[in-house]
């Protein structure tokens, strides 16, 4: 099922758990279960020792991730990109946490995330 031609809500049934998992995975700063979903290149642009000062900056400054609000989908020939509203429970305002997912081998992966 090529995720750049479902509805929102089927693209949502794919991206929502994973970055649930992804967003879990970062408050434990657990690697493998954070990129067990990654493309190669999404794994080699974040190595191993990368994520635990990641997680604790955010973690220290931000504080954990709090409620977020899907915002949109963009659709393109091979991917689709998942955009929320984020909160944090600690830092005020709203922050963008966004998700791009390509179909490999029968998989959906992130081949990037980011929350800024």
């Amino acid at each position: 099922m090529k995720l750049s031609i479902q509805p929102d809500a089927q693209v949502l049934a794919v991206a929502d758990p994973i970055m649930d998992n992804l967003m879990d995975a970062s408050t434990a700063i657990d690697y493998d279960r954070h990129t067990r979903d990654f493309t190669e290149r999404a794994r080699r642009a974040l190595p191993r020792e990368a994520l635990r000062p990641i997680c604790e900056r955010y973690q220290r400054e931000r504080g954990f991730f709090g409620p977020r609000e899907f915002v949109a989908i963009f659709r393109r020939p091979d991917s689709v990109a998942v955009v929320w509203r984020q909160t944090f429970d600690k830092a005020p305002g709203d922050y963008v946490a966004e998700l791009v997912l390509v179909e490999h081998d029968g998989r959906y992966l992130v081949d990037h995330v980011m929350v800024l």
